[in-house]
């Protein structure tokens, strides 16, 4: 469902790349404490609860309270995840140091994807329970008759509320945040490591922050075109695979389409 209003702008998908760039930037940095570690995760996903409300399928609202529940489970989450690997990290004594150096370069992506997986999940999960509207697909011939009308696509009356096309739409968009995630917070701190070997970096310190902020802000470019690709905004599905009551109600080709939200 579209409402007509325009997301604020730190939380569209088009301000995504620089939204999330110190955030991640901070997540990403090399010997954080867990004191540090926690700040992080608790800002991130505080950004993710709002970019996840704001780009929701609105036609079924959720309530401040499940926003406030969502986002504390969410924090716990990835705040357990990312000091629990920190700590673990260390202990492993068949593990070589440079892999160990890795590994703990990899913490922040474990809490990020487990709790952004969950974020969404979370955060939508009112939609799964209520379902979401669906609509039939029109065809040419539908599409000009309501043109000569003088009506929109979008007066077109709902054919109801489907739960199993809310949690297509639910699943899709967190796993496309696992896919946007993954590239964004891998490549930039193996990447770094390497660098950080080289005479150059080992010679200018103080080029690390924006060596990383770069490599951050470049993949993020990269990953998120892609990441919201993978799966298509407005979805269409058949209608005999939603449920009972809207077997023979699909409009061209048998096919209802949805807004999956982003």
């Amino acid at each position: 469902m579209h409402t007509g209003k325009p997301v604020l702008l730190p939380f569209r998908m088009s301000c995504f790349a620089l939204s999330n760039l110190v955030v991640t930037a901070g997540m990403l940095t090399p010997g954080l404490s867990n004191a540090g570690t926690i700040l992080w995760q608790i800002t991130n996903q505080s950004l993710n609860v709002a970019i996840n409300n704001a780009n929701a399928n609105k036609s079924t609202p959720l309530s401040y309270s499940k926003i406030a529940q969502s986002y504390f489970l969410a924090v716990g989450a990835s705040c357990s995840v990312a000091v629990g690997l920190n700590s673990l990290v260390p202990r492993l004594k068949r593990v070589s140091p440079s892999t160990k150096l890795i590994l703990s370069r990899l913490v922040p992506f474990a809490a990020v994807a487990s709790a952004g997986f969950l974020n969404v999940l979370l955060m939508r999960g009112e939609e799964m329970r209520v379902g979401i509207d669906v609509y039939p697909v029109l065809s040419a011939a539908d599409k000009a008759k309501l043109a000569a009308e003088g009506r929109a696509e979008s007066d077109v009356a709902s054919l109801g509320k489907s739960r199993r096309a809310a949690t297509v739409a639910v699943g899709e968009t967190a796993l496309s945040r696992v896919l946007n995630s993954t590239p964004i917070m891998v490549v930039p701190p193996l990447i770094l490591v390497r660098l950080q070997r080289t005479q150059w970096l080992r010679s200018n310190p103080r080029m690390t922050l924006p060596v990383n902020l770069g490599l951050i802000l470049g993949m993020s470019y990269i990953a998120l075109p892609l990441a919201l690709a993978a799966f298509p905004q407005r979805q269409k599905i058949s209608a005999e695979s939603l449920e009972e009551e809207f077997h023979g109600r699909g409009g061209e080709g048998g096919l209802v389409v949805f807004n999956r939200g982003i």
